[in-house]
């Protein structure tokens, strides 16, 4: 096979083909933004305390029962325990009053062991009142959150091979197919072990959905469509779709039937089958030219241009001797690379779990948690866009390490932030959550620059397994706000800045060529070594070649 884009360049670049193909697939990734963070809803906890049987109780103490206590410097009822039924009772019926004949403080205490009162204002039900997922089990609600994501580790470590064997088409439509099935099943999750084992399905074949779209994307259109579709069709139509999500959970407070509603969803995509042709790259490898030719030649159609009589001519087989394998091993050997990769790891782990620990944080901010997760969710639309404009004509390190500051920086100043003044925090929380979507487009790109040729696929991975860590971990930071509200501001906040410091001993990609050898990247100045810039070629080393903008964003398919 010649080189396709060569072949096919008779199509243009801006066809009605292309555009429409950008669309239909663009829309796919509509149900990864609902899908992926239903849990914001489903799993909310609201405000809760222990219930009181049915029993003989004077008004003066059915309201006494719950105890005081002290929690983020305000005094408020416990929700995790009640004085002592039996001695509470004995009072009322001999007629004390509470607080004027009984010291309160005095009491014996206990834990809700008759369940929990929970309050209807904004959620009818949620995993937490539906198997009380409070207090000695609180941690089960960032466990569950968590599965998702080690649905995501799964789910990249296998979607790949599918989708190379299978076709991308096929493997696009099974994962939307088995998304919608596994959200239906969870709806009807009897217990929270069966939640947390169908969430992880769910988060495996969501990112095949992303994975698979995005392959299928960059192997269907055009150069400069698919530099639009990589950059910034696949993640403005993801907001979308999480903009849709709060708003769909306004109008339906119960998760059993959010799910199930969720799930009907991608039956709108069913028709798409017969609308998004399969890669005609991925078909010419197989030795399916027939197939292949008719996607191209119906291209030709759509974009009312005339195709060749022969479209794609065999090619002499080279024989090309077989390069060395690189694999993580190599990644160790050189003290150069292995900083840089530690450094590289450090930056997109602490990225994630800012991005989705404050993704997750909205139903825990003060107002309406639908409208703080409608914000969130826009908050991302003009980063993604600016980000792209910046990539551009920015230098990398300088515009990463510049919104990692403004990210972090912005959590840290939550703390000084009085109760009273709760839109200013919910500001100042938006603007993090700015400032980790522009530094989770920009490191993208940033790290496919720095890797060469040879190793960009193993670092790449490696870095994404750092992400698919930190993304496991946001739920447990999100619940360290349990025993004090600021703490998770502070731990993500410190952690991004400490980012932002290590960012600085990166080198720069931009207007720089795009390293082809691991002794090319030796010469990237950092903070591990030297540069061996005129070691390399006083050795006769050939002239890199410049980085192109296509090539660099098509990485990003790996790194997922």
């Amino acid at each position: 096979m010649g080189d396709y884009d060569v072949e096919t360049a008779f199509l243009g670049q801006m066809g009605p083909y292309f555009w429409v193909t950008f669309f239909l697939l663009n829309t796919v990734f509509v149900s990864t933004g609902f899908n992926g963070l239903y849990i914001i809803f489903a799993g909310a906890a609201p405000k809760h305390s222990c219930l009181i049987p049915d029993v003989n109780l004077t008004e003066e103490w059915r309201n006494a029962i719950i105890p005081f206590i002290i929690m983020g410097g305000e005094e408020v009822q416990s929700q995790c325990s009640r004085y002592n039924l039996t001695v509470v009772k004995d009072f009322s019926d001999e007629g004390y009053i509470p607080g004027r004949d009984i010291n309160l403080t005095t009491l014996p205490q206990e834990g809700c062991l008759d369940g929990w009162n929970y309050s209807k204002d904004i959620y009818q039900s949620t995993i937490v009142t539906e198997w009380n997922l409070v207090c000695e089990n609180h941690w089960k609600v960032p466990f569950a959150s968590s599965t998702l994501f080690v649905g995501y580790l799964f789910g990249s470590l296998i979607s790949g091979q599918l989708s190379d064997r299978f076709g991308r088409k096929k493997v696009l439509f099974m994962s939307l197919a088995a998304q919608s099935f596994c959200v239906l099943l969870q709806s009807f999750s009897q217990s929270w072990r069966i939640f947390c084992v169908m969430f992880l399905f769910v988060g495996a074949s969501q990112i095949s959905i992303y994975i698979s779209g995005f392959v299928l994307g960059t192997e269907l259109l055009s150069k400069t469509m698919r530099v639009l579709f990589t950059t910034l069709g696949a993640f403005l139509f993801y907001c979308i779709g999480y903009m849709t999500l709060p708003w769909i959970a306004y109008g339906i407070r119960d998760w059993r039937a959010l799910l199930a509603v969720l799930s009907a969803t991608s039956v709108v995509y069913i028709p798409l089958w017969w609308f998004i042709p399969e890669s005609p790259r991925w078909l010419l490898i197989q030795g399916r030219k027939t197939e292949a030719e008719a996607i191209v030649r119906d291209a030709a159609r759509r974009n009312k241009v005339q195709a060749p009589s022969v479209l794609f001519k065999e090619s002499e087989v080279e024989k090309i001797p077989a390069g060395k394998k690189y694999t993580m091993l190599d990644v160790l050997r050189s003290s150069k690379v292995r900083c840089i990769t530690m450094m590289c790891l450090l930056l997109w782990m602490a990225i994630n779990i800012g991005y989705f620990g404050l993704s997750l944080n909205t139903s825990n901010l003060s107002g309406n948690p639908y409208m703080n997760c409608f914000i969130s969710a826009i908050t991302e639309v003009p980063a993604y866009i600016v980000s792209t404009c910046l990539l551009r004509k920015c230098p990398r390190r300088a515009i990463l390490s510049t919104f990692l500051i403004i990210g972090g920086g912005v959590l840290l100043l939550i703390q000084f932030i009085p109760d009273t003044l709760h839109y200013v925090a919910l500001a100042l929380e938006m603007t993090g959550k700015f400032g980790f979507t522009m530094a989770f487009t920009i490191v993208y790109i940033y790290t496919a620059e720095i890797y060469p040729t040879v190793l960009r696929n193993v670092g790449m991975g490696m870095c994404s397994s750092a992400a698919r860590i930190g993304s496991i971990t946001a739920p447990y930071v999100i619940y360290l706000g349990t025993y004090n509200k600021v703490l998770p501001y502070i731990l993500m906040g410190s952690l991004t800045i400490a980012s932002s410091v290590v960012n600085f001993f990166l080198p720069e990609t931009f207007n720089k060529d795009l390293p082809e050898t691991v002794e090319q990247m030796q010469e990237c100045r950092g903070f591990c070594g030297r540069s061996e810039k005129k070691k390399y070629f006083e050795n006769g080393a050939s002239r890199k070649r410049p980085i192109l903008q296509e090539e660099a964003s098509e990485v990003q398919t790996l790194s997922l």
